[in-house]
């Protein structure tokens, strides 16, 4: 029966865990017993699985597997695995085959909430001990992984983290942790720690192991601690910490050690047993009973949850006390502490050598440690209770103030409480009572400082600002900068600047340079930002110039322009000379845009009008036209007439920028008044009307006509407006489009006649944003971007792309040329290989920039391994050559897939794969290969980028074998004679060379080896001579024999099975004399096939029959027994020894040896017979007693008395011989009456009574049982 609070262990040493599995795929599940031979039972949904074409069940040794082949939905369901009266159950879930491939889980779900009971961990029946699994079988709360709802870009790195485990003495335990690595290029980074710095790397051996795996089709890294033989020592704190390329991630948990007590160890007795007396002193009484306390501890270290244990913390006072003065700037770093010279002063300070106190039994600790945000409790013990303590911090005295302090006084015991501790907690406390005083130092540790968010690649022109921002989890944490590696120091604020702002940290570069492109990093406690700064040199693009004007008198002339640089100042020329603004001529610059504004335009406008970047050689140019308006005296009844300057009546061709104002103002005569209508061709050139609405929508094939008059504009509402006066014509277009491009015609009617003119309308726009770009040719750090022209050039001819860059998951696009690209495709390099980009890309025409294009495919930069090294050929033999070689010296983030191995014949260029598909071993055998053709092999590594350079061996191979004459290497320890005990296995290994593979012959004595119980095994190196277990029948002479041809070579062993020896023989006593005895005997008939090293002859006395060693390791067959004791008899026995050890049985004599007293006859005395007998009577009578309820009493007395009397206890009357409750003791005439855990209605008058074939005898006693009140 199972102690009380005591779990039985579990039948399994690792239990199957729930997995999710694709619809089609195989479900396997495995399991391990504590010991080999345990039936072992598998069900689902209760019922017993039976192995079948669905399920396969396998047993090996202590490892048991359920194979369920082609999973269906039906199949999902609870399945359980059942060993004794251990059970555990695990879960198997289907899903769609779409859905198979996993994504990294979300960072909160595995680790972050502990697993409910019977979701996460495998049940057991009740009473069971946990899983000794560090981890659980499946993530609780959250999706789980590979499931719709993971994000693509986990701020964690763990899909499973390990848990908390528990495991007895002696057991073992595996802790896991699953990382998802769907979206890393190269494994990631592993190391297990005990505690806060102890690396289990360096303690791996034979009751440590680490272990990792990678499941192809889940993308899985599964890592694996496994502690076997736990000893108490085992128990405390773990950390797992994975790391990356540019992530980090850590998890706690805790290991707890149970002590592996039997069902008979506890005795609950001595739980019960009262301590001794102050200075160890025994009773002597009944009076002192009551005297001492009950120890309930060892029933209490039983019942304590291991759970509640905090793990054991180290202590920064010891290790900075042992470390040398050049590690504490690093340990201080590791464990959190932030006051370095306070540090360094309290170390100073702190006195070794402690002196007696006369106030304090127990002092406070030199130093004490606490994570920020727990409490942390000092305590001090008095040497006078009611001594008055005052607590100090930093030398002030401590006053109670809400929950932050709480001071504690229990006897001598004196506590400090410092609740929910800050950094500002973080200083020298000190106890004072009366004079004395003793002091300590309280360090808080921070937790680890965590990135949450990184750094941002920047890309600057020279001269301008810089700044580098990234923020932490934690407010003031320490932080440092580097650049390339190289730690910015304070020293270098000239150049750089810190800035902090809460949990915000900045790196300043007030004017960048070339020299401070490269890569930047922020280091914390717990995890680096990376990012990259460009530097270019500065250059002005313009992306929209300047361009000729044609204006009327008094309209207004506008020239505007665009460059990239919105900083960038300029100065406007007229004919060469600077213009100085008035009220007529503005001048404004708003954002990257100039513009030039004249009103009220006259003849002397007309001009070249250039405008001047400040501080770049570039000159933008264009030329205002001045159209003067011809006017004629017409009398009345004069023909409409349409004054342009137009020679030839031919269209002029308008060009408007999209956006901008339309505006065409025609001069207009005639009397009288002449009716304008303007009329609209698109392609087909055909006139016709206006439609009323003038924002009609326009048929591909037609012509819209809008005609307008005075009475018509008033109703008319959109962008297209006519205003017709006496003198001229204007229409107005707001927001010039695409579709208002066309031949826009003006006809002018009177009753006289008509005029008309035709006059072109170009809108000219940005380009349309091109195709998403197409990416080729990704290198290490490059990769070839490729696109097509927009559809649409915006009317201009396109002068050159711009191409920007972004990493995936940032949001700050880079650009890659300030110079505009002429050509459809471009090289980008300067990318960090490992990291997934994008690419988009910008049309640009004389008008502006259009709109980006659409992100490219997400792509990496990963280049392929380098060239394999150390090829070297191995072996030759006619059809095959053997090569082997070494991992390249440059793998990088692609990994490494495999090798492929080709060859060619001399003098051929032709090469011939000699494998199909990759392989993952350094080494491989080439088969079927022509004989006596002389051959180069290559060797290439593959990844994910492709093939790597090739290594080819120097000289050709000839594939031939070479005779090589047969030879024996036998070795020195067979060379002599090879001795085995019987029972014991002989494994006898020969090496040997020749080629062609040498035929190999045993014999023995002259004849073949024949028989099962004697094994050859031949390799082409080496036979091997194999018995499993010897007899004395396999000792001889054995040759072995290796011909090759007529050529041969010879090797002879000589085996020799030893066995114990047979006993002497013939043993017999030659003679008697005094106290001697002489023996004699012969040798055994079997030596056990080895030579005898001596026997041991023993004696022993015929009354005891203990037989004593006379002489050991005795070479001969006689001897003389001295010191016998006359008056006893002898028996003799012999044994004798070999190598192998004494025989089995020994000679014996058959007859006792007398060793007689000469010359005296002993004759004994006679006595006169007496009579012994005695009545029953106390010597000790039982004593009145008063006892508390629930706590055992014993009730003594002690008696005499001849023959023994029988002893009964009667209480009130009543026989106590049947009650369980009552035991009696008897011993050397002390009675004992034990009652266990008395209550009241125990109490009353006891009697022992004694009584003997001489009479009787009784005392009494009176038993009181209290109540505690």
């Amino acid at each position: 029966m199972p102690e009380p609070g005591k779990k039985p262990a579990s039948a399994f040493s690792k239990k199957p865990r729930s997995t999710e599995v694709a619809a089609g795929s195989p479900a396997v599940f495995e399991a391990e017993t504590e010991r080999a031979g345990v039936k072992v039972r598998w069900q689902r949904e209760g019922s017993d699985i039976a192995a079948s074409d669905k399920y396969c069940l396998v047993a090996e040794g202590r490892r048991h597997t359920l194979t369920v082949q082609d999973v269906g939905p039906a199949d999902q369901g609870c399945y359980a695995v059942i060993a004794g009266s251990s059970k555990v159950k695990f879960d198997l879930k289907v899903i769609e085959a779409e859905k198979a491939e996993p994504q990294p889980a979300p960072a909160q779900a595995p680790a972050e909430a502990p697993a409910a009971p019977g979701e996460a961990l495998a049940t057991e029946p009740e009473g069971s001990a946990p899983s000794p699994e560090g981890s659980s079988s499946a993530a609780p709360h959250g999706p789980a992984p590979g499931g719709s709802g993971a994000p693509d870009d986990p701020i964690g790195l763990f899909v499973m983290r390990p848990q908390d485990g528990e495991v007895t003495v002696g057991g073992s335990i595996t802790f896991s942790a699953r990382v998802a690595g769907a979206s890393l290029l190269k494994p990631p980074t592993i190391r297990w720690f005990k505690g806060k710095w102890v690396d289990l790397s360096s303690k791996v051996g034979q009751h440590l192991q680490l272990h990792d795996s990678y499941d192809r089709a889940s993308k899985v890294y599964l890592f694996e601690l496994h502690i076997t033989d736990a000893q108490a020592s085992s128990a405390g704190g773990y950390r797992c910490e994975v790391s990356t390329k540019d992530k980090f991630d850590s998890c706690n948990f805790n290991l707890t050690v149970h002590e592996a007590i039997g069902p008979g160890d506890l005795d609950l007795r001595s739980a019960f047993r009262r301590t001794s007396l102050a200075g160890g002193g025994r009773r002597t009484s009944d009076s002192h009973e009551d005297t001492g306390t009950l120890d309930f501890s060892s029933l209490l270290k039983k019942r304590e949850d291991p759970k509640l244990e905090a793990p054991a913390e180290e202590d920064v006072w010891e290790i900075l006390r042992q470390a040398p003065p050049s590690e504490y700037e690093r340990i201080a770093f590791q464990h959190g502490v932030t006051d370095l010279r306070g540090m360094l002063r309290r170390l100073k300070g702190m006195k070794r050598d402690e002196r007696k106190s006369t106030a304090f039994q127990k002092k406070l600790q030199p130093a004490y440690q606490v994570s920020k945000g727990h409490k942390i409790r000092l305590t001090v013990e008095l040497a006078d209770p009611d001594a008055e303590v005052k607590w100090l911090k930093n030398g002030q005295e401590i006053q109670m103030s809400g929950s932050k302090y709480i001071f504690e006084s229990v006897g001598t015991k004196r506590t400090l409480t410092i609740s929910q501790c800050s950094l500002a907690d973080d200083a020298a406390y000190q106890c004072v009572v009366g004079g004395e005083k003793c002091s300590t130092e309280l360090f808080v540790k921070e937790p680890p400082v965590l990135i949450t968010r990184a750094l941002e690649d920047q890309l600057v022109m020279v001269g301008q600002r810089v700044e580098f921002e990234c923020e932490v989890s934690e407010e003031g944490a320490q932080v440092k900068w580097l650049k390339d590696g190289v730690e910015l120091t304070r020293e270098e604020t000239f150049k750089y600047r810190f800035k902090k702002d809460g949990r915000r940290h900045h790196l300043i570069i007030n004017e960048a340079t070339l020299e401070d492109a490269g890569h930047y990093a922020l280091r914390t406690s717990g995890g680096q930002a990376l990012a990259e700064l460009i530097v270019q040199e500065k250059k002005l693009e313009v992306y929209q110039s300047i361009a000729d004007l044609a204006v009327g008198a008094k309209d207004q002339a506008v020239f505007k322009c665009e460059v990239s640089d919105e900083n960038v100042r300029g100065m406007w020329l007229k004919n060469g000379k600077e213009l100085v603004p008035d009220s007529r001529i503005k001048v404004s610059h708003i954002g990257r845009v100039h513009k030039l504004t004249i009103d009220d335009v006259t003849p002397e406008d007309e001009a070249d009008y250039s405008f001047v970047p400040e501080g770049f050689a570039c000159n933008l140019s264009a030329k205002l036209h001045f159209m003067e308006v011809k006017i004629d005296f017409v009398p009345r009844q004069e023909p409409p007439k349409i004054h342009l300057d137009c020679p030839g009546r031919t269209p002029d061709t308008i060009v408007v920028v999209a956006g901008n104002k339309l505006r065409l103002d025609v001069p207009i005569s005639g009397d009288p008044a002449p009716t304008v209508i303007w009329q609209k061709t698109i392609t087909q050139k055909k006139k016709a009307p206006a439609q009323p609405a003038p924002d009609a929508p326009e048929d591909a094939g037609a012509s819209d006509e809008w005609v307008f008059d005075k009475k018509l504009l008033c109703e008319t509402e959109g962008r297209v407006h006519v205003e017709t006066t006496k003198d001229r014509s204007i229409f107005t277009v707001e927001g010039a489009e695409k579709e208002d491009e066309g031949v826009y015609i003006v006809t002018v009617k009177n009753p006289v006649g008509e005029d008309q003119v035709n006059l072109t309308v170009k809108v000219i726009d940005v380009p349309d944003a091109p195709a998403a770009p197409k990416i080729s040719n990704v290198g290490e750090d490059s990769c070839t971007v490729q696109w097509e022209p927009p559809a649409y050039d915006g009317g201009q001819p396109v002068l050159g792309y711009i191409l920007e860059r972004k990493k995936k998951k940032s949001y700050r696009w880079m650009r890659l040329n300030f110079d505009l690209l002429r050509e459809l495709s471009h090289e980008a390099t300067r990318m960090i290989e490992g990291v997934a980009y994008e690419m988009r890309v910008y049309a640009v025409n004389a008008v502006g920039m259009s709109r980006p294009s659409p992100a490219s495919q997400p792509f990496m930069p990963i280049g392929p391994p380098g060239e394999p090294t150390h090829l070297a050929v191995e072996d030759v033999s006619d059809t095959t050559v053997s090569l082997k070689w070494r991992p390249p010296e440059r793998v990088g983030a692609g990994g490494l897939d495999g090798y492929s191995v080709e060859y060619c014949q001399e003098g051929c260029s032709e090469w011939v794969a000699a494998l199909q598909g990759l392989t993952e071993r350094t080494a491989m055998l080439v088969k079927d290969l022509p004989t006596r053709a002389r051959l180069l092999f290559r060797v290439r590594a593959h990844n994910v980028a492709g093939p790597g350079a090739p290594v080819t061996i120097k000289e050709p191979v000839t594939v031939q074998e070479i005779l090589q004459r047969p030879r024996l290497q036998l070795p020195r320890h067979l060379r002599q004679t090879i001795q085995k005990k019987v029972g014991e296995p002989v494994n006898l290994l020969i090496p040997f060379q020749g080629k062609p593979r040498p035929q190999v012959t045993w014999t023995k004595e002259g004849q073949p080896l024949a028989g099962e119980e004697v094994s050859i095994r031949n390799s082409p190196t080496d036979t091997i001579l194999f018995i499993r277990a010897a007899q004395r029948m396999h000792s001889g002479t054995y040759q072995v024999t290796v011909r090759i041809e007529n050529m041969e070579d010879k090797a002879t062993l000589v085996l020799q099975i030893v066995d114990k020896p047979s006993p002497p023989q013939d043993i017999r006593v030659t003679e008697a004399w005094g106290f001697n005895v002489a023996l004699e005997w012969k040798p055994p008939q079997d030596d056990g096939n080895t030579e005898i090293w001596g026997y041991t002859v023993q004696k022993a006395d015929k009354k005891t029959m203990e037989w004593f060693t006379v002489l050991e390791h005795y070479r001969r067959t006689h001897c003389v027994v001295s010191e016998l004791i006359i008056g006893n008899g002898y028996y003799f026995r012999v044994f004798s020894h070999n190598m192998v050890g004494p025989s089995d049985r020994a000679a014996t004599t058959k007859e006792p040896v007398f060793i007689p007293r000469p010359g005296i006859t002993y004759e004994p005395p006679k006595y006169k017979a007496l009579d012994f007998s005695e009545a029953p009577s106390f010597t000790h009578p039982l004593a009145n007693r008063s006892v508390i309820a629930g706590y055992n009493t014993v009730l003594c007395c002690a008696v005499r008395g001849s023959p023994k009397p029988k002893i009964s206890w009667f209480k009130n009357g009543l026989d106590l011989g049947e009650d369980a409750r009552f035991r009696m003791f008897s011993k050397q005439g002390v009675l004992t009456l034990e009652i266990r855990k008395p209550c009241p209605f125990d109490g009353g008058v006891y009697v022992c009574r004694a009584t003997n074939l001489q009479g009787e005898a009784q005392c009494e006693c009176r038993l009181e049982v209290r109540v505690p009140q």
